[in-house]
């Protein structure tokens, strides 16, 4: 394992047309690593690598579409265990294994709420919109025992700070007091990731995560305490999840969990993740690896015919069972809040980090 690869301008995947930068400043050294296992049933397997990172707010590239600039990731890899993680590439950096190592060797920030703390309290800093779970999972397994949400939270909520979540963890749940507290003083944005309702589908592909109907009780549980919550309806994996019935099976239970809206992503296939879904295809569905091949003949994205189909269906399906058209959330710009000057912070990092589209 290559620590000194984790660095503040790691080279990152080229996710939605940003370009990392050569790297050239170590976000922590090995010294600074802890590694634990933990014998218990829910950690049997898995590798914790405790780092004290040095910065937690992430610069998106800035060709990113993404309707925000700066991500807070407290893990790297993620027990979730989807096969088709786009975020897998990202473990390449430490020469961890993509596949299972990405599942099983989890990198936590233990650090991260009283480095975003310091952080927040900048002068350079513009009260921008922080998103989570852009990357990997921040409600995945690891939170449990490390607890670093609720820090995190709190610090946003601190400084009025909007921010978003995006998980398939139900632990999000947990927090839920301090999310009702956030969104009385900023804009907190929740969306949950449910791609289908098919179990025997999910558990092949998603095999660490909650199911899809209990990540939907999260989106009902939240609405019922006033916190309005969208589904990213991601993946739409072809030809196994993307059957007219089996669309409008998912979209009437995202419906009737009272989500505020559905995004339909179609299922891209990035460097690290292509490989590790393709030998899953192959050992789960073989008649369908020529049709992938075919189908992703162009690069990690499906054809544009395909996505604008899938999208078109989708939101005619929610159009028909009442979920409102999706609208890009604004965000709150805050005056940065000023330390006394005796203890005034270092000067903010901007390091690159993946995105989700």
């Amino acid at each position: 394992m290559r620590w000194e690869n984790l660095t503040v301008e790691s080279r990152e995947p080229e996710e939605s047309g940003g370009h990392g930068r050569a790297a050239d400043a170590a976000l922590f050294g090995a010294d600074a690593v802890t590694t634990r296992t933990f014998d218990t049933p829910e950690f049997r397997g898995i590798t914790f690598h405790e780092v004290r990172a040095r910065s937690i707010l992430n610069r998106v590239p800035g060709a990113s579409r993404m309707p925000f600039e700066w991500t807070v990731n407290p893990y790297r890899g993620c027990s979730h265990a989807c096969v088709y993680c786009f975020a897998r590439k990202t473990h390449s950096y430490l020469d961890l294994d993509t596949g299972l190592g990405f599942d099983t060797q989890i990198v936590v920030k233990v650090n991260a709420p009283e480095l975003l703390r310091r952080q927040l309290a900048s002068r350079r800093w513009q009260g921008d919109h922080v998103a989570m779970g852009t990357n990997v999972d921040c409600y995945q397994r690891a939170e449990g025992r490390y607890q670093l949400m609720p820090g995190i939270i709190s610090a946003l909520t601190e400084y009025a700070n909007p921010f978003s979540i995006l998980t398939k963890g139900t632990l999000i749940l947990r927090d839920l007091d301090l999310l009702t507290r956030a969104a009385r003083v900023t804009d907190v944005g929740i969306s949950v990731s449910v791609g289908f309702t098919d179990t025997r589908l999910w558990r092949t592909v998603e095999p660490g995560t909650p199911a899809p109907e209990r990540r939907l009780d999260v989106v009902r549980t939240l609405g019922e305490h006033g916190i309005g919550c969208g589904v990213l309806m991601a993946p739409v994996i072809p030809f196994l999840s993307d059957h007219p019935a089996q669309l409008r099976d998912t979209v009437r239970a995202i419906a009737a969990a009272g989500a505020t809206s559905v995004t339909p992503l179609v299922l891209h296939l990035r460097p690290g993740a292509r490989e590790w879904f393709t030998a899953w295809l192959g050992r789960h569905h073989p008649h369908l690896v020529r049709r992938y091949e075919r189908l992703y003949a162009e690069g990690a994205y499906a054809p544009k015919w395909y996505q604008r189909r899938i999208t078109r269906q989708v939101h005619e399906l929610a159009q028909e069972y009442g979920i409102g058209p999706t609208r890009a959330g604004t965000t709150r710009r805050i005056r940065p809040v000023e330390p006394p000057e005796a203890t005034e912070p270092p000067a903010l990092p901007e390091p690159t980090q993946l995105t989700l589209m």
